[in-house]
């Protein structure tokens, strides 16, 4: 690509990073932007304002994912799907005027990962579910916070995404396994992450890109 735009995925501490992958709008390759203290995770883009597909938003997740997980185990504060920046130049900018937001979600999310925990009723709807409620409690002692999403479906008995640290996501693991045996095929449990802690900042950006 031969346009100067950049893809913005997430922040970062300062570090030099760089990596091929299928990331956002084709791009063939991840890399940092840094200034001062802090390091925007960025690929190449010939839009500020790209496409939303679900192609590359679960790329856009991909990406924080491979950097969450990757080699020095990264704390990122996400940006939601589309931002786009002119340059590396207006990037800086967003990285000197949000500083102290930015450094301060970091702070609160230092060293840890989101899961996410759905528990479904069986099809033919017998589970107890202020049992199932109540059970899901196990997952808060595996965790830093919690939040609980929206039940967007009548089957859907729990939607929780836990702020975790990861020394404790094997905890975590055993307890969800140790629901699935507790209530067996009157369940459907769906769990995943790692993800980037999106539940858990809530960074807005209010500067020219």
């Amino acid at each position: 690509m031969s346009s100067d735009h950049l893809y913005l995925y997430g922040v970062t501490d300062a570090t030099d990073l760089r990596f091929e992958t299928d990331a956002v709008a084709g791009a063939p390759e991840v890399r940092t932007v840094s200034h001062g203290p802090l390091s925007g995770i960025v690929s190449d883009i010939d839009t500020t304002d790209p496409e939303r597909t679900d192609e590359d938003v679960e790329r856009h997740d991909e990406v924080l994912r491979d950097v969450l997980t990757g080699d020095g185990d990264r704390t990122v504060v996400p940006m939601r799907y589309g931002m786009a920046f002119k340059s590396g130049r207006t990037l800086k900018n967003l990285l000197r005027e949000a500083r102290p937001v930015l450094r301060r979600s970091l702070r609160e999310v230092e060293g840890t990962v989101e899961l996410g925990v759905k528990v479904l009723a069986d099809a033919e709807g017998e589970a107890d579910r202020e049992a199932v409620r109540e059970a899901a409690g196990r997952f808060d002692d595996a965790s830093e916070r919690r939040d609980d999403d929206e039940l967007f479906s009548d089957r859907l008995v729990v939607n929780r995404s836990y702020l975790v640290d990861r020394d404790d996501v094997p905890a975590f693991d055993d307890a969800v396994e140790a629901f699935r045996g507790a209530f067996g095929d009157d369940v459907v449990v769906q769990y995943s992450g790692p993800w980037a802690p999106y539940s858990f900042v809530d960074v807005h950006i209010g500067v020219d890109r």
